[in-house]
């Protein structure tokens, strides 16, 4: 345990969220949960205190972790009627870790902060196995004062952790990670489809290709789930557009032009068109390999 034990809270315990709070839980803090799905097995039978809605976490936890899928649910979980905010007093920490909206985080974090209290965006990057592994990348937006306080527990959940800025900053790194994530995963479905349909065993390509230039994290894990048609999730396609979303949003507002990314986009949709959008992100593979009638491998 890195300190004497703290009242926390977490609200969304899903694919990620779960294996963030355990750890939480098994450094010694006092956790006390929320969440819409089934309670994880592990946490149910842990000391954590299970609560009946998000004000019910805020007024018991002096920290409050909220891990959820999108910008209208970070929303409701904080300013519903039964929401975060109506349970926080004086002094209490936000720490929002889901992917959303860098432009409504700065709104949320002001709601947040005329409270008297402090707001953290800190999404994450590194999927169910870096979150299971502790080893998760946290980029954070906010006020040094609130993250020296938060960052023992970030240590708990992660390894790359880094104060971008102030209230935003955050997400807009997560954006950026999401733009560089899905285009690399298209890079090396269409290197690896190129390769397979002229005829060469794309395991021994990407063998190859490790040991190179091209070498990536990306060639390395979702290049494998590619050639191995290991599609269950680790990160949705359906969240990864709606990361992709954001980022052509906010291009719209800032007038930049993401070309790559649109096309990451589309391809992305052709997935989801197609019923995949619940299957792991490396899946983008599929819409390629529709286009050239042809798969990378067989199951």
């Amino acid at each position: 345990m890195t300190s004497s034990p703290l009242k926390l809270g977490f609200i969304g315990l899903g694919i990620m969220g779960a294996p963030m709070a355990l750890h939480l839980l098994k450094a010694g803090h006092q956790l006390f949960v929320f969440t819409h799905g089934k309670l994880h097995p592990e946490i149910a039978a842990s000391s954590a205190t299970q609560c009946v809605n998000a004000r019910g976490v805020a007024e018991r936890a002096d920290i409050v972790f909220t891990m959820v899928p999108d910008t209208p649910d970070v929303e409701s979980v904080l300013f519903s009627e039964t929401g975060v905010a109506s349970g926080l007093t004086k002094g209490k920490i936000v720490v929002d870790m889901s992917s959303i909206s860098p432009i409504a985080t700065k709104e949320f974090a002001k709601r947040i902060n005329a409270l008297g209290c402090d707001y953290l965006d800190a999404p994450v990057s590194g999927g169910e196995v870096g979150a299971k592994a502790a080893s998760l990348t946290i980029m954070v937006g906010g006020p040094q004062a609130a993250f020296d306080k938060v960052l023992p527990l970030f240590q708990l959940m992660g390894k790359n952790i880094t104060l971008v800025g102030g209230n935003g900053d955050g997400q807009t790194t997560k954006v950026a990670n999401q733009i560089i994530v899905a285009l690399n995963i298209a890079a090396v479905g269409e290197a690896l489809v190129f390769a397979s349909k002229a005829g060469a065993d794309p395991a021994k390509v990407r063998q190859a290709l490790m040991g190179g230039f091209a070498a990536s994290r990306i060639l390395e894990v979702h290049g494998e789930r590619m050639i191995k048609r290991t599609f269950d999730p680790g990160f949705r396609i359906g969240l990864h557009q709606k990361d992709l979303n954001l980022a052509l949003q906010g291009a719209r507002a800032l007038g930049v032009a993401l070309p790559n990314t649109a096309n990451a986009a589309q391809l992305m949709q052709a997935c989801a068109a197609n019923g995949m959008q619940d299957l792991d992100h490396s899946a983008l593979v599929r819409a390629l390999e529709l286009m050239a009638n042809h798969e990378v491998a067989k199951a």
